[in-house]
């Protein structure tokens, strides 16, 4: 207990100066996003006009955020899992039919490192008075250099490799919101046998294949990968002002999972899933404080396995910021993060945080003995983060990371095909 006491000091630490940060007067400003007006938190200092510039240009492309993506052409620039390179896009487009009651979205992406995504879905979103959404999706992604460094919490760096995924996911899925703040979803999907190659694409790092690094592991034995019939149930509660730059309220999420190896059945396993991130505004909305913890405990019958690129993973952007991306594997997984944000300008934020977790082959085993801490940036409007830039520090050195999405959020609210491999 004392030990897990001595972790916890720097994440109490944290939330300890952001609560004794003095208030400060705060101003409303009014400001239009394209779709609707709403209020901002004036920064500490006068902000440059080319920083609110770049925020409008943002939001006339790319949407005022809250999904209130319009019709028509898009950009693409969520599409590609972590570590796909600093920067990936494509174009999208969306369309809706029959007086508002179907969605067609069809979108590709390329990425910095040559990963390929593409996807194609269609959705009937109001359904029982808007209360009911039902909807398949198709999506095909080819990763080529998803970092692996061996299972279990000492793993070494230096074991570091890549390798390649390419796969098809089919999925039908339905979406019950009883209330506003209350949803129900369900999907079943089948995941045709992912192959596992050697790693290609730009900006290649010079890490051995997987293949080759592991040889003995049963995936890469295996060789050819099993079709998967896979499929969940989740309940979501979400009180956020806004989901992609929230300053209150919280999101909390429950899902439970199964994967079933439909070619002998050696890969079948079961995933249950806790994660939740609550944000607590002070200083009338110019310093919010950011909470979020997510677990992963996964179960097999006795005489089967996970293959290694559906185990849960830690480490990178999303979870402990301070370590190379995929840094950690096993059955379970456990992560802490805490973040202070305070408004530099109406549209920048800075921010310190920290990053706790682990991973362990027991659930019981979990603990947060791994830690990073760093700074950020973040740009935003009042409803959407459009970009964030961070530096972190752990035991393995230091990380820089650039992203055009918020940190902390939960990483399955909008994924509707299989998380293959799993992205921390």
């Amino acid at each position: 207990m004392w030990r897990f006491c001595l972790r916890m000091q720097p994440i109490l630490l944290v939330a300890a100066l952001t609560v004794v940060t003095k208030p400060a007067q705060v101003l409303a400003q009014e400001r239009s996003t394209g779709e609707t007006t709403t209020s901002e938190a004036e920064g500490y200092f006068t902000e440059p006009r080319a920083i609110a510039k770049g925020i409008d240009f943002a939001v006339r492309t790319m949407g005022g955020g809250d999904g209130d993506r319009k019709d028509g052409f898009y950009p693409e620039t969520g599409a590609m899992i972590t570590g796909a390179g600093w920067i990936s896009a494509g174009p999208g487009y969306r369309h809706r039919l029959f007086d508002d009651r179907a969605i067609v979205d069809v979108s590709a992406a390329y990425s910095w490192r040559g990963y390929k995504a593409a996807q194609a879905r269609f959705e009937l979103p109001n359904l029982i008075r808007s209360r009911l959404a039902v909807g398949t999706q198709y999506r095909w992604q080819d990763l080529t250099q998803v970092d692996y460094f061996g299972e279990g919490t000492e793993s070494l760096e230096s074991n570091r490799s890549e390798y390649r995924l390419r796969s098809h996911n089919v999925v039908g899925y339905g979406r019950l919101q009883p209330v506003r703040w209350l949803s129900l979803q369900a999907r079943t999907g089948w995941l045709y046998s992912p192959e596992l190659l050697s790693p290609v694409g730009h900006f290649k790092r010079g890490f051995p294949s997987t293949l080759e690094m592991f040889p003995g592991d049963m995936a890469v034995t295996r060789g050819d990968q099993p079709n998967y019939l896979h499929g969940n149930l989740s309940v979501v509660a979400d009180t956020r002002d806004h989901r992609s730059h929230p300053v209150r309220g919280g999101v909390y999420r429950a899902e439970w999972a199964t994967y079933n190896d439909r070619d002998g059945g050696l890969f079948s396993f079961r995933r249950t899933e806790l994660e939740a991130a609550h944000f607590v505004p002070l200083s009338s909305d110019r310093i919010v404080f950011a909470l979020r913890g997510w677990g992963v405990v996964t179960d097999t019958d006795p005489g089967r396995t996970i293959p290694f690129y559906l185990l849960p993973s830690l480490g990178g952007h999303n979870t402990l910021r301070g370590f190379n991306d995929y840094r950690f594997h096993d059955r379970n997984m456990l992560v802490v993060n805490a973040e202070t944000r305070v408004a530099i300008f109406t549209h920048m934020d800075g921010a310190v945080f920290i990053d706790a977790g682990n991973v362990a082959a027991r659930a019981r085993d979990l603990n947060l003995d791994r830690t990073s801490y760093g700074i950020g940036l973040r740009m935003h409007s009042s409803r959407a983060t459009f970009a964030r830039f961070d530096v972190a520090r752990s035991r393995e050195g230091w990380q820089i990371v650039f992203r055009l999405n918020d940190p902390l959020r939960l990483s399955r609210l909008s994924v509707r095909t299989a998380a293959a491999p799993f992205v921390p």
